[in-house]
């Protein structure tokens, strides 16, 4: 079965949590965004959409800033 080309509601959404790559080097941490995640409608599970793929370091999620909410395209 063919699937439609429909915005989902990830695009239209900001997100409720931004992915980020955090590289340690030394006593220093690197953060690089990389992608976000939505809360499913029932809440209990998330929906994570990731650019890229990092092959080392760690991922985490955190909640936007405010300023990171009204960017076009965050």
């Amino acid at each position: 079965m063919a699937r439609s080309n429909t915005t989902s509601a990830q695009e239209t959404n900001p997100p409720d949590f931004l992915a980020w790559h955090v590289a340690n080097k030394g006593d220093k941490g690197f953060w690089t965004r990389i992608g976000a995640a939505w809360f499913h409608r029932d809440r209990k599970g998330l929906s994570l959409q990731l650019e890229v793929v990092p092959i080392n370091g760690r991922i985490v999620l955190r909640a936007p800033l405010e300023d990171e909410k009204k960017e076009p395209g965050a």
